[in-house]
């Protein structure tokens, strides 16, 4: 408050989103000469306190970058521009009506030039290959794991099952959650038998693969990022490493920031082979350039986020050439998922280079997913 308070011509204010949440109604009262906002798909919501609360600052101009303006749908893209130009694309009911079903329902060519022909002139777009050319290179493998046939079956079970239980359910309300909690239940599948039942003694081919990549990329002296979004999955594989005796760093959205901090700088400094970060906690403010190999344990059904999770290592400061490795479990819904990517990518292309564009998914493609893998 005091801060506030004492600002004068020329001061520059620094806060953090919870900051801004927290107070807003007392950075509201200050009439701004600019508003920044980075990493600015943190207000992709409108829904959220934290979107809402970016809508009541006063502002002369404001100015937004992100690496990742459109993650998930337009729905996300509407409410950035709502808060840098509000107006310029209508309410979000126009908006939809007028871009964001036909674009992505219907792929209306004419309807996604005319959007991009209205927001084009606000946008400045650098992809990473134009402004950090002293970047090594980044090659990116994808592994396919081939489960043992007990593991396949028993995946098989969880498949059926899951399209049982979503078929016996007459009711059209919650449906679409219902068939998210199952594919959730088999994405876990796919990774290890015990994120379904603990006590099941099956074991994780794919746990089998990485054991065999670490011990490679150990033996050669690197250093690697391991990401997955499920913290269970991590704890499974802190326990290989610990009855192996590999030394690792540990990070998911539990860890204080204070000790965020302090295993980044450690892991930075040579503690540490390995760095086990959740997806979610990973995917920003880390520099983690000691590793120069990425390891994604199960794909996420963005992209996007993926990226900027594998950007931790390949980013400013890095010297040796990054690989990114992304263990997929052949014939199940995470090759399903990986085929997902491209149209994600689509979408945002889609506008800011003009390519081809994505569309969101349905209740109904979600069913297919199970159905097909």
């Amino acid at each position: 408050e005091a801060i506030i308070q004492r600002l004068g011509k020329r001061d520059i204010l620094i806060t953090s989103y919870t900051l801004l949440q927290q107070e807003v109604e007392l950075l509201e009262t200050v009439s701004w000469q600019t508003v920044v906002l980075d990493e600015a798909q943190s207000i992709k919501n409108a829904a959220t306190k934290r979107s809402k609360a970016a809508m009541r600052l006063k502002a002369k101009f404001r100015l937004i970058t992100t690496g990742t303006p459109i993650e998930n749908h337009l729905g996300e893209l509407w409410n950035l521009f709502n808060f840098i130009n509000r107006g310029l694309l209508g309410t979000f009911k126009q908006f939809n009506s007028r871009f964001g079903i036909p674009i992505e329902k219907h792929q209306d060519q004419a309807a996604r030039r005319q959007l991009k022909k209205l927001i084009r002139p606000f946008m400045l777009r650098r992809i990473k290959s134009e402004v950090l050319d002293e970047l090594p290179p980044r090659t990116e493998i994808t592994l396919r794991v081939e489960m043992k046939k007990s593991e396949m079956q028993f995946y098989e079970a969880i498949r059926q099952q899951a399209i049982e239980n979503i078929e016996s359910n007459s009711q059209k309300s919650g449906r679409h959650l219902q068939i998210l909690a199952e594919i959730m239940r088999l994405r876990r599948a796919c990774c290890n038998p015990k994120l379904i039942d603990e006590n099941c003694k099956i074991s994780s081919s794919k746990l089998q693969v990485f054991a065999e990549v670490v011990e490679e990329l150990l033996d050669s002296r690197h250093k690697a990022l391991i990401f997955s979004q499920f913290t269970g999955h991590l704890a499974l594989i802190r326990e290989y490493l610990d009855k192996e005796g590999i030394s690792y760093q540990y990070l998911d959205g539990t860890t204080p920031a204070k000790e965020r901090i302090r295993r980044v700088d450690a892991f930075q400094a040579g503690e540490g082979d390995l760095f086990l970060i959740s997806l979610k906690a990973g995917g920003l403010g880390l520099n983690l350039t000691a590793a120069d190999y990425v390891i994604h344990m199960d794909p996420w059904w963005n992209p996007a986020v993926e990226d900027q999770a594998a950007d931790r290592a390949h980013r400013i400061g890095q010297k040796r050439p990054v690989t990114v490795y992304r263990l997929v479990t052949a014939d199940t819904i995470e090759e399903k998922i990986v085929q997902l990517h491209h149209e994600k990518r689509n979408l945002a292309n889609s506008l800011l280079e003009g390519t081809d564009t994505g569309s969101r998914i349905s209740a109904d493609e979600l069913l297919e997913l199970i159905r097909g893998s």
